[in-house]
């Protein structure tokens, strides 16, 4: 039984949507354990028909010892989990804080891929910083062929796992149908990996488009993506050492039209030390009304329907 009323706000950073959900009290823990679970995020999610997002986060407890100020959980349009998700942080972030569910301005947030940490900027609070835990997985000049095509990809895990491929034109490149074949390669199996490709307009700045995984579609923005990206493009063209020691940003233009701040640390064989800055904007706060809570419980009691994702293939 899903739990009545169920209020919620929506953020937006760089053109990423969110709902979040104040869930610290447990009111959603029953229906979180259960199948129709991620059904309900689906819904929810389904634009046109309800909310709309590109993900819903929940606030699942304050604190969890060892300097944790929050637990967050992150799902995806499609009802499935992410380890993480930097504009997602970015929004719970300025929703923690500016709520009052935690102190802030900076706020430590406990994911499925370990400890982020969000901050406002005491000069304008709608930019937040995220430092996210260090990536794994770099590798460099992955040949795969998809989409009737040769790619050379770079790929790193940012919390979530990229791959980046460099092209000429993003206007001419058709993401929907690459994207599809990159995420679903079986080079990346059996988890998928989110097809970033990238267009370097010059020594630290780069435009990119994602194809997200759990979305199956394009996203305006993708905070690990745009992290990813734009470490692998530095180290790919060999920029100049201030960017690899996190003293200048590396500047991202997503779909958006927002442009993304990454900084990070390369040592011999990692990278850590991961930051982005971007612009959350707090789009309205509601409640899911009864008539909408009824009719998905009717779906949940009918069993599986057709496909809910916010946007289709």
């Amino acid at each position: 039984m899903i739990p009545k009323p169920i209020h919620f706000v929506k953020l937006n950073s760089a053109g990423n949507d969110f709902v979040c959900i104040d869930n610290t009290d447990g009111f959603l823990n029953e229906m979180a354990a259960d199948s129709g679970w991620a059904r309900f995020v689906t819904a929810v999610c389904r634009r046109g028909l309800a909310v709309g997002a590109d993900g819903l986060i929940l606030a699942c407890q304050i604190g969890s010892g060892e300097g944790v100020d929050v637990v967050a959980r992150f799902l995806e349009p499609d009802g499935s989990e992410a380890r993480l998700c930097g504009n997602g942080t970015a929004c719970f972030t300025y929703w923690a804080v500016s709520s009052g569910l935690v102190k802030g301005p900076e706020v430590r947030i406990l994911t499925a891929a370990g400890t982020a940490q969000g901050k406002l900027s005491e000069d304008d609070r709608q930019r937040v910083r995220v430092c996210v835990p260090d990536p794994a997985g770099l590798a460099m000049g992955i040949d795969v062929r998809a989409d009737g095509r040769e790619w050379m990809l770079d790929f790193l895990d940012t919390g979530v796992p990229h791959a980046i491929a460099y092209v000429n034109n993003l206007d001419e490149l058709d993401v929907h149908h690459c994207g599809r074949e990159i995420r679903r390669h079986p080079r990346f199996a059996p988890h998928g990996v989110n097809a970033n490709f990238v267009q370097v307009h010059g020594v630290g700045r780069i435009a990119i488009r994602t194809f997200e995984f759990g979305v199956e579609a394009e996203t305006m923005a993708c905070g690990t993506g745009s992290a990813a990206a734009a470490i692998m493009a530095a180290l790919r063209f060999n920029w100049p050492d201030e960017y690899r020691a996190g003293e200048r940003p590396v500047e991202v233009l997503t779909r958006g039209g927002d442009t993304l701040l990454v900084w990070f640390l390369r040592h011999d064989e990692r990278v850590s030390d991961v930051c982005l800055e971007t612009r959350v904007r707090p789009v309205y706060e509601g409640t899911l009304r009864n008539e909408f809570i009824a009719d998905v419980e009717s779906a949940l009691t009918a069993g599986p329907g057709p496909d809910l994702r916010s946007s289709g293939e």
